[in-house]
């Protein structure tokens, strides 16, 4: 496989790209060879995204799209709607529960025995307003899917990245992390637990992981974005009727999950974005972060804790 000394995809053509006030991703970078993993893809964001990344490339010449799922049979189905839509037969179905850190390894044994390289990696998939619930490793629900379970995906998934750079790594947070805070002391919410709250660290989370993987990675040629998709009508709130209720009132004014995808696709996708490494975005365009957001000191203590509590060694 041909490798690229800037640009980490082909661009046929090579296209100009626009910052457009309505967030829409318009490069039209192609990706033949090129491998994806997105986390989530059976529904929503993910499922758009991994829509528009099947498409990328001449017929029989795309890129090779992994859906990781946490229903498989949902994201078989979803595979096969993809592969009829777009002509790429290699779109791919694979369980993955962010909630155990068994099925993690065992999705990423499976990819690293299948695939040599790995371009693209969209941390997507998520939980939002969950009663108090525990992981199967005993983490809290929202800190264990949304942070801890994407951690260590990324971590084990890491030298494959490094060894197809020019690669990528999305990770899809949310405005809500302005609300978040990391408490060390609470961080399985043991001691005190707000759903909505919960909901909110483990987006800050999410950020505080992207600028210390960014940081870490930095020279390697892996680089590392977090995105906020907009306010998205889509099946997240499930778990709260009092936000179903809400969004059932107000969906008019929602993104469709294809717009909430634009900005995760603008990442994965612009042409000399390496320069904004470890950046947050929304609406395709850079985005402020919350002064937490911005803590490197915590970002590094929470990378420690993160790996003391998935056994991953620290370097």
């Amino acid at each position: 496989m041909e490798r690229l000394d800037f640009l980490p995809f082909e661009t046929s053509p090579r296209c100009e790209l626009k910052m457009l006030s309505s967030g829409v991703c318009t490069s039209t970078v192609q990706l033949p060879g090129k491998v994806a993993v997105v986390t989530g893809a059976n529904t929503g964001i993910g499922k758009e995204t991994a829509k528009e990344l099947a498409k990328r490339g001449k017929y029989l010449c795309r890129a090779r799209v992994y859906l990781a799922c946490r229903d498989v049979q949902k994201g078989e189905l979803v595979a096969r709607e993809i592969q009829t839509m777009t002509g790429n037969q290699e779109v791919l179905a694979r369980k993955l529960d962010l909630a155990d850190t068994k099925s993690i390894r065992t999705f990423a044994e499976g990819f690293l025995a299948e695939e040599k390289h790995l371009h693209i990696l969209i941390n997507n998939a998520g939980v939002m307003m969950c009663p108090y619930s525990k992981t199967a490793d005993g983490f809290e629900m929202h800190m264990g899917v949304n942070h801890l379970g994407h951690f260590l995906l990324t971590h084990l998934l890491l030298e494959k990245l490094k060894e197809s750079a020019p690669s990528r790594v999305v990770n899809v947070s949310s405005l809500a992390h302005h609300l978040g805070r990391i408490h060390f002391h609470n961080l399985q919410g043991e001691k005190f637990y707000n759903a909505g709250l919960a909901y909110c660290h483990s987006k800050l989370a999410n950020i505080l992981f992207t600028k210390e993987l960014a940081r870490r990675l930095k020279g390697s040629g892996v680089t590392a974005y977090s995105v906020h998709p907009g306010t998205v009508n889509s099946d997240l709130v499930r778990h709260s009727s009092v936000m179903r209720f809400f969004w059932l009132l107000f969906s008019f004014f929602f993104k469709t999950p294809q717009q909430g995808a634009q900005t995760s696709l603008y990442c994965a996708l612009t042409e000399g974005l390496e320069i904004l490494n470890g950046n947050h975005f929304s609406d395709c365009h850079v985005a402020w972060v919350s002064a937490q957001a911005r803590n490197e000191t915590v970002a590094r203590r929470l990378w420690d804790v993160s790996c003391d509590l998935l056994g991953i060694p620290m370097d």
